[in-house]
């Protein structure tokens, strides 16, 4: 069955190319000669579908994997003096009304509107790459929500090389610092980020009013609300409900439902690196289904399910809420929260200099488990707010990529409190009541705190060493909530992906910063066998465990005795001291 079920595939791939190929309506790519004259469509202006001229160059073969682009020179309209320019991607050819293709590259600080277009039967016949599942492997100790990404070609360089052109997307109710913080990050992906003017109504808001045709531009609404992020593009060719446009990839997010609404030209922009299209947005079309390599494709009139995210910040007896609509994915709806999140920070709040953010707030699934929900506080002299918006995306983009049930998100709230103050007190000094003990005997445990302008506070922890407790040394932690969740956190990441319910509950116990922690633990070995821990296992069953530790089932650690926690208010706790006791008869 399996192998009928594969030539089934086969026959279902080769028909379609096969017929891509044979379709009168495109211009085979085997019959383009050098010297042919042919036909662009684009919108210069407003939402009018004009003409270009094209001559074509040659073929360049291979120039991707099993891939060719077609090499032209355009001329006519305003072409002469912008150039080739961002927006155009996916402006269509045509040869004697046959469609060859899209415009898709170009050359960075070229003197001449020199192109390459993406043929249409490439466009056409490249099939989905699943759920996005083969994306997952995210890891809470990253620093980058980008890291997942495919990047591409840096741009503004002087070299010859042919890229995609370049996608411009608009920011409407973003902080410029927002902008000015993930620009080079977004320029990675392909993406050139600009100060939007599109109105951040929604994106479904109303049905489309009149016509899409090739050569019309589209907006890719990754967001919309109070803040919103629109990607433009233009279509390429349209069969009954179905759209192609772009002529290369977007982010390269595979199977996906983003929302696309018709975009009209403001005004056009000659740059000596990229000239491009100012444009707002409008109506509500359809959704991507499909991103990938040699373009996006989508359909007219479905609507895709988007995240409403909301957040409200308090400062200084004041509250800013913002409302906003993001898309439902596994890689772009953490680092859009994280956006939104650093953007609504950093129009109120300060970047540099003494301060403290308190959150809470939820994340909820649709027919999944319970919310993953914060309750943190971060503090310091440097860009908090960046500190808080990527500790509070980090966890949701690690259960959207790591679970077997594949999560799908409902509802983000966030509520966060911001302080002109640095609420921190670093863990100073640890000492124990004494420095042997016997079983059954306890030991007093006292944590120095130091904070701001000399401030100092004591916190004192009994432990008991239980009867019969093995004698040897015996080791105190005291430390933050993170240096405290690093270890399980590591070991969690590393194991095969989890079911949605497993993920989610160790999310929420992982321990936060308001409060510090006194682990006591040995040097001896203990496992974690599938998320469950195997504290000090007889010798027998740690010789096969030791064996295992090749594969991730069983992975070795200290073995933790006790742990005890205490708080120090409304405020961080950082830092690490550890100490030994020596168990005696």
């Amino acid at each position: 069955m399996e192998i009928v079920f594969n030539c089934r595939i086969i026959l279902y791939f080769t028909t379609a190319v096969c017929l891509a190929a044979a379709d009168p309506a495109f211009f085979p790519l085997k019959d383009l000669r050098q010297g042919m004259h042919a036909t662009g469509r684009t919108v210069f202006a407003g939402d009018e579908v004009e003409d270009f001229q094209v001559e074509i160059l040659g073929v360049l073969e291979n120039s991707g994997p099993k891939q060719s682009i077609i090499l032209a020179r355009l001329s006519g309209g305003p072409l002469e003096k912008t150039g080739v320019m961002q927006g155009m991607s996916g402006s269509p050819v045509y040869i004697d009304g046959r469609l060859v293709g899209a415009v898709a590259m170009a050359f960075p600080f070229s003197k001449e509107p020199i192109a390459g277009i993406r043929p249409i039967e490439e466009m056409v016949t490249e099939q989905s790459g699943g759920d996005g599942k083969a994306r997952a492997g995210f890891s809470l100790s990253g620093d980058n929500l980008m890291a997942s990404f495919p990047k591409r070609d840096s741009r503004g360089t002087f070299d010859s090389k042919l890229i995609d052109i370049a996608t411009p997307v608009s920011f409407s109710g973003f902080s410029a610092g927002t902008l000015e913080h993930f620009a080079p990050q977004l320029r990675s992906l392909g993406l050139e980020p600009r100060q939007g003017v599109s109105g951040g109504a929604s994106a479904a808001a109303r049905p489309a009013s009149g016509p899409l045709q090739p050569g019309s531009m589209i907006s890719v609404q990754l967001a919309s609300g109070d803040l919103s992020i629109g990607a433009d593009g233009t279509v390429t060719h349209i069969d009954g409900n179905r759209i192609w446009a772009f002529g290369h990839r977007f982010l390269s997010v595979g199977s996906t439902e983003l929302p696309f609404a018709r975009a009209s030209v403001i005004t056009l922009l000659a740059n000596l690196s990229s000239s491009f299209k100012i444009s707002s947005s409008g109506e509500w079309l359809g959704a991507i289904t499909s991103d990938h390599n040699t373009a996006v494709a989508g359909e007219l009139g479905r609507r895709p399910r988007m995240v409403p995210l909301s957040i409200a910040v308090n400062s200084g007896g004041r509250t800013s809420t913002y409302r906003m609509e993001i898309v439902n994915d596994r890689l772009l709806s953490p680092l859009l929260m994280q956006m939104a999140m650093y953007s609504a920070l950093d129009s109120t709040e300060r970047t540099l200099g003494p301060s403290s953010i308190a959150l809470h707030g939820t994340v909820e699934f649709e027919n999944g488990p319970e919310p993953v929900r914060f309750d943190n506080i971060y503090a310091g002299d440097f860009n908090t707010p960046l500190l808080a918006s990527l500790a509070t995306a980090m966890p949701v983009a690690y259960a959207l990529q790591n679970n077997l049930d594949s999560l799908s998100l409902k509802r983000i709230n966030l509520v966060i409190d911001s302080f002109p103050q640095k609420k921190q007190m670093q863990i100073d000094r640890v000492w124990a009541s004494k420095r042997t003990v016997r079983p059954g005997e306890q030991v007093e445990v006292t944590a120095l705190l130091s904070g701001e302008n000399g401030t100092e506070l004591t916190k004192k922890l009994t432990y008991t060493v239980p009867i019969g407790a093995p004698l040897g040394l015996l080791y105190f932690t005291v430390a933050d909530g993170s240096t405290t969740n690093s270890a399980e956190a590591r070991q969690f990441s590393v194991t095969q992906p989890r079911p949605a319910v497993e993920i989610v509950s160790f999310l929420n116990g992982l321990r936060g910063n308001r409060k510090g922690y006194l682990r006591v633990w040995r040097a001896d070995p203990a496992y974690q066998i599938d998320g469950h821990d195997m504290p000090d296992p007889p010798p027998s069953v740690s010789m096969i465990l030791a064996r295992s530790q090749a594969a991730p089932a069983a992975i070795s650690r200290p073995s933790t005795v006790a742990e005890m926690e205490f708080s120090a208010g409304e405020v961080v706790i950082s830092g690490s001291k550890t100490i030994q006791v020596e168990v005696k008869e």
